[in-house]
């Protein structure tokens, strides 16, 4: 019975360090691999995804690479709304109110 125990154990141990091991190896592969030089496809990505990235914070929250072209769109349409619909601020959320609805008691006879 203990030798059956034991062997259970040592394969319940073996699975562990099996896992461990497949994950290990797979990550320093990764790590490995970065250390390389990447497909030109993916340093393209990348380097499409940086300058972007840096053209995103020189426009401070707007629109990339947008020219007066789309500025002048823009503020035509923004104009159009708010002449139909009756003017206020566009660019924030609408904030609704509700007021409490006044409820009357009903006495039953």
């Amino acid at each position: 019975m203990a030798l059956h125990r034991l062997w259970c154990v040592s394969s319940l141990l073996r699975s562990v360090v099996s896992v461990t091991l497949r994950r290990n190896i797979g990550l320093s592969a990764v790590v490995f691999n970065k250390a390389k030089d990447l497909d030109p496809v993916q340093k393209l990505f990348l380097d499409k995804i940086r300058e972007y990235n840096t053209k995103s914070k020189a426009a401070a929250g707007g629109v990339v690479e947008a020219g007066p072209a789309y500025q002048k769109n823009l503020t035509e349409e923004m104009t159009k709304l708010q002449r139909l619909y009756g003017g206020g601020d566009l660019t924030n959320f609408p904030q609704f109110r509700f007021p409490e609805a006044k409820l009357e008691d009903v006495t039953t006879k």
